[in-house]
């Protein structure tokens, strides 16, 4: 281990006073132990480990974008592993913290809506009475009998969008009638 950080510490120093090869065995050198750093930090946060060469790219650019500021005199790993450290702390904070919890489990505990009165069926039949034949023959249908646009648009021999307009238009009479009520 101790080999391989003074290696990487040689080759950085390289790479700074120009040695492009230095610097692409560097590159190629740390890039494996950067991507099992990253696997091992997203499982143990619990995140899903495919996004870890994400991470390893942010990393490497890092490295890339700010290698004048490593103090040659230092050793390379760990201003290395700083950078790494930080940039799986940042990759999980975009993530935030994801709970999936199955709502199934809580459905005995949790309140339900109390229901909205509903109308009678006699006050249902009295509204839809007084709305023009197509609109309540459409309302009827989707609203009462629970059909779809397709079977309804098939019924009455209607497109699907004329049998949409028909509910809409049906909807809003009944909606501005209830209002004045």
């Amino acid at each position: 281990m101790r080999e391989r950080e003074d290696e990487w510490t040689d080759l950085m120093r390289s790479a700074i006073s120009g040695d492009d090869a230095a610097y692409h065995r560097l590159l190629k050198a740390i890039t494996p132990v950067l991507r099992a750093a990253a696997r091992r930090g997203l499982a143990r946060a619990g995140q899903p480990v495919d996004q870890s060469e994400d991470i390893v790219q942010d990393i490497l650019l890092a490295v890339h974008l700010k290698r004048q500021t490593w103090d040659s005199n230092a050793p390379f790993a760990p201003w290395l592993f700083a950078i790494a450290r930080n940039k799986l702390i940042d990759a999980l904070r975009r993530r935030g913290k994801r709970i999936f919890v199955n709502i199934d489990d809580f459905a005995e505990t949790l309140p339900g809506e109390t229901p909205e009165p509903t109308a009678s069926p006699s006050e249902v039949t009295a509204q839809l009475q007084a709305l023009p034949a197509r609109q309540r023959d459409v309302l009827q249908s989707i609203a009462v009998d629970s059909a779809s646009i397709k079977d309804t648009a098939a019924k009455f021999s209607m497109t699907e969008g004329a049998v949409r307009v028909a509910l809409h238009r049906g909807l809003a009479s009944l909606t501005a009638k209830l209002r004045d009520q």
